[in-house]
């Protein structure tokens, strides 16, 4: 029995969801807008500002479903009422980021900069030239972002050169000594 997908998800003031007949769940509020289809065995209902997922079936597909579904519901609706944000760091020297346009252009010691196209629906902030905020209402878009700009040069375990995620605890290595 999932106890996630057994909650119901509460919408709060200034969000409006609809769900269609084909299982089209579209959620509005203050940050924007966001549409997702459900799977077919899962189904949802509005009432009382409240958004309660049901699985149709008792298979093991469906219960995997059904908790997973009222998440990414509860995503939807967080995220157009208050938005996602993760934060990146840059260490290293020389290394630094700066917003042109509409790409993210990122210093990391390469012979040529890395330049990173925005999506359109992520706001890309940078500070200090080493600290880059990304914000969004698609929780896995945001994630996305965030990691695919880890991506082009991970930190190294090393001297623990660049791009990681805030907070995020390199494990360090001990370099070769010479006898």
């Amino acid at each position: 029995m999932s106890r996630i997908g057994n909650k119901a998800v509460e919408i709060p003031d200034k969000v409006k969801v609809n769900v269609g007949d084909g299982g089209q769940v579209s959620v509005e509020g203050p940050k924007g807008k966001l549409e997702w289809t459900l799977p077919r065995e899962i189904s949802a209902s509005v009432k009382d500002n409240h958004v309660s997922v049901v699985r149709e079936a008792e298979t093991r597909s469906a219960k995997a479903l059904h908790g997973l579904s009222r998440s990414l519901v509860y995503n939807m609706i967080h995220g157009v009422s208050e938005g996602f944000t993760k934060q990146l760091e840059i260490e290293g020297v020389g290394f630094r980021a700066a917003v042109q346009g509409s790409n993210l252009n990122l210093s990391l010691g390469f012979s040529h900069p890395v330049a990173f196209p925005i999506p359109k629906d992520i706001k890309i902030t940078v500070a200090d030239n080493t600290k880059i905020t990304i914000q969004g209402v698609d929780k896995k878009l945001v994630g996305q972002v965030a990691a695919d700009i880890r991506g082009f040069y991970p930190p190294e375990p090393y001297k623990g050169k660049g791009v990681r995620y805030a907070g995020e605890q390199i494990r360090r290595k001990e370099g070769k000594t010479v006898q």
